[in-house]
């Protein structure tokens, strides 16, 4: 399993200080953002000259980009805006071979209209799970398109919550081109009886074949539930990575959640775990 990052860790005023600063930490992998490269998550028009030079000097740094974020809320209450989002999204497709990467990441959405990041009631509703489905096949369809993947991420704030609304989405969508983002850190809450690592191998009995990314970060309960750098708060990372090994979950491993002045320590720990994991 590669270690990697997101991109937008490191705050760089041009894309070659970006990915220098990725090298500088040993890594080799990233999961991408344009804004790394001056323009917005989803770009206003296709712009085939940066995705090149994207490409190119990744490819000076013998650097892979897993990924490139197209977060946006696709379950809006707002029609016209998740619209426009889905218009700016093709352009992200289409500069993706250029850029050097065939896989998207995806947020399902949630129905705050102020913060992706937030939970609301009408997340459960059959309108949302509808909504979703009509978002999500148009971006199918741009996939088969453009010939790339889409990687959802189960996410405690989103109408795909958990691992369990994860793999229905999948069997209803029933595309080759859907695949998932598993990060431990989201399958933990407060109310769950269980042992951490019994849930995330429920989630991989569940998704484990699709899965071709692993999110690493960490989280604590210590004044509040919070996220915080891999290896520095209670996610068994142990448990973890020997599931990913037991199976046989084989995309990178992508730190984020964390500030630059963590990297070193968080990309020291999993190293460590990742070779543990495979003795």
């Amino acid at each position: 399993m590669r270690l990697g990052i997101f991109s937008k860790t490191f705050e760089r005023p041009t894309l070659e200080g970006n990915l220098d600063a990725v090298k500088a930490n040993g890594l080799s992998v990233i999961q991408f953002n344009l804004t790394c490269a001056g323009l917005p998550s989803l770009p206003d028009e296709i712009d085939l000259e940066t995705a090149v030079h994207i490409r190119e000097e990744c490819e000076k740094r013998h650097l892979h980009i897993a990924a490139v974020s197209g977060t946006f809320n696709m379950i809006h209450p707002d029609q016209g805006l998740r619209q426009h989002d889905i218009r700016r999204f093709r352009h992200l497709a289409a500069m993706c071979h250029s850029m050097g990467t065939s896989v998207i990441t995806l947020c399902t959405g949630t129905r705050d209209k102020d913060n992706m990041w937030r939970a609301h009631p009408d997340n459960e509703s059959s309108e949302a799970w509808d909504d979703l489905l009509t978002t999500l096949r148009e971006l199918v369809n741009m996939a088969e398109e453009f010939e790339l993947e889409l990687a959802i991420e189960p996410e405690p704030a989103n109408v795909i919550s958990d691992a369990v609304k994860a793999r229905r989405l999948l069997d209803t969508m029933d595309s080759p081109r859907l695949k998932v983002v598993l990060d431990a850190a989201n399958l933990f809450s407060p109310t769950e009886r269980r042992p951490l690592a019994e849930v995330i191998d429920q989630a991989l009995s569940l998704l484990s074949e699709h899965v071709i990314i692993a999110h690493a970060k960490d989280y604590s309960t210590v004044n509040g539930l919070h996220y915080t750098a891999a290896g520095t708060g209670e996610l068994d990372y142990k448990a973890y990575m020997k599931l990913l090994h037991a199976y046989h979950v084989r995309g990178p491993l992508i730190l984020h959640g964390l500030h630059e002045r963590q990297v070193p320590q968080s990309v020291s720990y999993l190293k460590t775990q990742i070779t543990a994991a495979m003795l």
